[in-house]
């Protein structure tokens, strides 16, 4: 499923209308027919105050809260009365709330209009739908003209602003906003929450705060980044007409990550079928370089997680000082002494071991755990001037990257892996953690083309950003996996999945996919999801 901006939003649908010849008309009809039938099935529930159907109930996660619908019954079978407001903004998004109210009276809800702005300020498309509805008879008040009891309603749909809306509501639209908030009605918002931001997801002043978002054609990059996923509500997904062939015309490829997406975009063998011939020099073998006497846990974590994700062996490179504390811990694993100080640290005479043992390895991972020392950033050129495989960087090796000049390095014939965490990532770029949160998506696009890297993005919707210019947003997890050790069990399950075949960008999406199920899958066998912790995910693969 494509993810767009607001701007290729727009040239969707120009191309729709002036390259295919279907009229607006009928993208706004569907539209609208879209809308109704979304409040039409969440009037059929009994709980009004959780707009989750079961389908969204794969979790309580935020990837819980998305689905694709089809058509839907425009009948409302229920002894309850339905009384409904529509906000109606004077753009193409008003005119959307105007044919949805049209179907809402049809099914037997009570719609009353409240235009933000005179009716006759609505042009084009909205115009003809506002002469629709009032010849139909529809009730409509002007907001600020006429009382305007919210109280005595049991839902409202917001279709005042759509993603064209870029600076914080103002007058009519903003005090409609904030007493819909205020009225703790549900409310359904068209397309988009009325208030944010349709490319960042930042929220002005103020912002819808939905409980459904019907989302039209594709999905905008603002509904899957906080705080505008938070105040999107449960979002559908409807489709308008506009043919999702027409979506790579419009600039940068940005997807939703699904099985789908996995499998027909990617390649990807979701089933990760074994072959019958198959053994461990089959499925590769990581290295992985991490772990000091403080910190055993981080190395122990991610080398136990690759072995999980299904490579066939594992050597974990660790200080000579930690090698007794850990004898046993992972029987799987073989372990590999590389030097280091007498605290159980690494020091910059350890880069010529972990280059000979990368030498025999598919893979090299390295800084889960390995902390700081004299000489890091000399001692990660080094391996990344010598290693000849794929090589993953997490944890200390990115923070060590962030202080050297690694441009100047040899450039790698092999691709490169990062896996920051905001914070991580905010130190690469020398900005704000608050700056990178604010566009994650457009942060990791524009790094991981610049420095040619496949850029893995940590947090809710984490990001993948190829340096082809693609990017993949993560559909899986849970907010139980906000724990220490969940990043190094990801840096873990991408390796993994590298020595055994599947090139960086596969591994990277595949490997946080299968990451955010198996947190999904871990906390649900918590009686208490705060309870989780990373050897769960691990456990849950």
């Amino acid at each position: 499923m494509y993810v767009v901006t607001a701007e290729q939003m727009r040239q969707l649908d120009r191309e729709t209308i002036e390259g295919l010849g279907i009229p607006a008309m009928a993208l706004m009809e569907n539209a609208g027919r879209a809308i109704a039938e979304e409040i039409i099935a969440l009037c059929k529930r009994k709980d009004q105050t959780d707009a989750r159907p079961a389908e969204f109930a794969r979790t309580a996660d935020a990837a819980g809260r998305f689905r694709v619908s089809g058509d839907a019954s425009l009948t409302l079978d229920t002894s309850a009365a339905e009384r409904w407001l529509v906000l109606v903004g004077k753009g193409n998004n008003g005119g959307d709330g105007l044919v949805a109210a049209r179907h809402l009276s049809e099914a037997g809800i009570a719609v009353t209009l409240v235009y933000a702005t005179p009716p006759e300020s609505l042009t084009g498309e909205a115009a003809l739908q506002r002469d629709v509805a009032a010849a139909m008879g529809l009730p409509a008040v002007v907001y600020g003209r006429e009382n305007l009891d919210i109280a005595a309603h049991s839902g409202i749909l917001d279709a005042l602003l759509g993603t064209g809306a870029a600076s914080a509501p103002r007058g009519a639209y903003a005090e409609l906003i904030a007493a819909a908030n205020r009225s703790g009605k549900p409310i359904v918002s068209a397309d988009i929450p009325s208030g944010l931001d349709a490319d960042t997801g930042q929220t002005h002043e103020p912002c819808i705060h939905a409980s459904v978002t019907v989302c039209l054609a594709f999905l905008k990059r603002g509904l899957l980044q906080y705080p505008g996923a938070g105040a999107a509500g449960h979002i559908v997904v409807r489709s308008i007409g506009i043919p999702s062939s027409l979506a790579p015309k419009a600039g940068p490829a940005v997807y939703w990550l699904t099985p789908a997406v996995l499998r027909n975009v990617l390649g990807v063998d979701t089933s990760r079928q074994r072959s019958p011939e198959g053994h461990k020099g089959t499925y590769g073998h990581v290295l992985l370089a991490g772990g000091t006497l403080r910190m055993s846990g981080a190395g122990l974590l991610a080398s136990r997680a690759a072995l999980r994700a299904g490579c066939g062996l594992v050597t974990w490179a660790l200080p000579n000082r930690l090698l007794p504390h850990v004898i046993g811990s992972a029987p799987e694993l073989m372990l590999a002494e590389v030097g280091g100080e007498e605290d159980g640290t690494w020091n910059s005479d350890t880069a010529a071991e972990v280059l000979r043992l990368s030498a025999s390895r598919d893979v090299t991972a390295v800084g889960p755990g390995m902390g700081r020392f004299e000489g890091d950033t000399e001692w990660l050129r080094r391996i990344w001037e010598g290693t000849k495989g794929p090589l993953v960087l997490d944890a200390d090796a990115l923070n060590i990257l962030a202080e050297a000049d690694y441009l100047l390095w040899a450039r790698r014939s092999q691709p490169v892996i990062l896996t920051p965490h905001p914070g991580e990532m905010a130190r690469l770029l020398g900005i704000a953690t608050t700056e990178i949160q604010q566009n994650r998506i457009q942060q990791a696009m524009d790094y991981a083309q610049e420095f040619g890297v496949t850029l893995v993005l940590k947090g809710t919707h984490t990001v993948i950003a190829t340096p082809e210019g693609k990017v993949f947003i993560n559909t899986t997890g849970s907010p139980a996996m906000g724990t220490g050790g969940a990043g190094d069990v990801l840096t873990g399950i991408i390796s993994g999945l590298l020595a055994q075949g599947l090139n960086a960008v596969q591994a990277a999406a595949f490997g946080v996919y299968l990451h955010g199920l198996a947190g999904e899958r871990a906390s649900l066998q918590r009686h208490d999801p705060s309870a989780l912790i990373a050897g769960d995910i691990i456990e849950a693969f």
